[in-house]
């Protein structure tokens, strides 16, 4: 019982120390000291090996006292059994677990050293099976978490589906829901500004060429480029420029270009958010694949993603679609799918199997038809119907879009 109530007082005064407790041990010239800090090293082993003592003698203690009663009574009945565990149990869980666990909690310290050399001692002798457990534990958590953590996913999507159809639900609200709700499953590429539409200044320009371009497009951070965009060598902060802007031609403004931040168009916008807050930074170049400049993005997308559109007083009131009644939409074909979904209030996934590697509605339209459509063209692709509002021998220009039923599962027509 007492090896029992070491156990578990060692479990709890291990995890229970502090920052402070810590310290003290780090600036202890005492070997058992030491001893606490290296155990400490793998809490996970630790955390093993310490139930693995407990519950080895917690299932002696048991056996103990069956073989006990079995002496006294000669033979084990259900009465005598059931009053033996009954008895056991109580003894296990008072004396072994709560009252040295309450004790640890009040100077884990104090527990941790004196059971730090009986562990270290142990070590060698449970570690074999210790690591089988973690091995078969991590094995559980790679097969089942996943399946665990979408399985979370869709009770959560379920709730929003119940929240949309609530009239006391007002649109924006439902708006910051799918966008709390599928913040961790977008990514970069969805939601980037295409590479068509980035704009750049030239390292070439004088401080004179560059002063209208600034003026006239009014952002605060602009990316540089080389020869081309696919050579972004930074970032200008205009307001690195301000105190120099009545300098001449020769002030050589390339030096005030700051380092770009780089980042794949996989990424998850979830992840590059704690990366944007970690480096203190608030725009990020998107790379494709092969390394070639595919977008932009910038810290203001990402918030907008949850609470909606941002718009300042220097903000264009850009309108990229028009609501035409409740289910029909016309769109620049510009506009990303994420866009579109977002807007229409239909599933992010309804397209994924026919857009390919398209993230616009152009590149959508182009998928379904195959070709380049023409003005007053329709297609239809389960309860979606396009209309090519307009177009020209390259590109796809504007297209309506009436959604059907959003509850339906999609599925190409003609």
């Amino acid at each position: 019982m007492l090896l029992s109530a070491l156990a578990s007082g060692a479990e709890a005064a291990f995890f229970s120390l502090q920052e402070p407790d810590l310290a003290k041990l780090n600036n202890s010239p005492n070997p058992t000291d030491k001893r606490i800090l290296k155990l400490l090293a793998d809490p996970r082993q630790l955390l093993t090996q310490i139930l693995v003592i407990n519950n080895a003698i917690n299932v002696s203690i048991i056996t103990l006292f069956a073989y006990i009663a079995w002496l006294l009574f000669g033979t084990l009945g259900i009465a005598e059994f059931a009053g033996c565990m009954l008895f056991a149990t109580f003894l296990i869980v008072f004396f072994g677990e709560v009252l040295p666990k309450v004790y640890a909690h009040k100077n884990p310290l104090t527990i941790a050293r004196r059971a730090a050399p009986g562990l270290a001692i142990l070590k060698p002798f449970i570690q074999p099976f210790a690591k089988l457990l973690m091995a078969i534990g991590s094995w559980i958590e790679a097969r089942y978490g996943a399946r665990s953590y979408n399985h979370t996913m869709q009770e959560l999507k379920h709730s929003l589906d119940v929240a949309l159809t609530n009239e006391d639900t007002s649109p924006e609200e439902r708006r910051i829901l799918r966008g709390v709700v599928n913040f961790g499953s977008i990514t970069v590429r969805q939601i980037m500004r295409p590479r068509v539409d980035i704009v750049a200044f030239k390292t070439t320009l004088t401080l004179p060429e560059l002063l209208p371009e600034i003026m006239k497009w009014g952002y605060s951070r602009v990316p540089v480029y080389k020869e081309s965009t696919d050579q972004i060598e930074g970032i200008l902060y205009v307001k690195d420029l301000l105190p120099h802007i009545d300098k001449g031609p020769e002030f050589n403004w390339q030096r005030l270009i700051r380092a770009p931040f780089f980042v794949p168009d996989n990424r998850r916008i979830a992840d590059l958010f704690e990366d944007f807050k970690d480096k203190h930074v608030h725009m990020a170049i998107v790379l494709n694949e092969y390394g070639a400049t595919a977008g932009l993005l910038t810290l203001e997308d990402i918030v907008e993603e949850i609470v909606g559109e941002i718009n300042d007083e220097f903000d264009d009131d850009e309108v990229f679609y028009s609501q035409l009644d409740k289910n029909t939409f016309i769109f620049d074909a510009k506009t990303s799918l994420h866009d579109f979904c977002k807007i229409a209030e239909v599933p992010f996934d309804v397209f994924d199997d026919v857009k390919g590697e398209s993230e616009s509605v152009a590149g959508l339209v182009l998928a379904l038809f195959s070709r380049i459509p023409k003005p007053g063209e329709t297609i239809n692709y389960g309860p979606f119907h396009f209309t090519i509002e307009s177009a020209d021998n390259k590109r796809v220009k504007r297209v309506k879009i009436n959604v059907g039923n959003k509850k339906k599962n999609p599925h190409k027509v003609s």
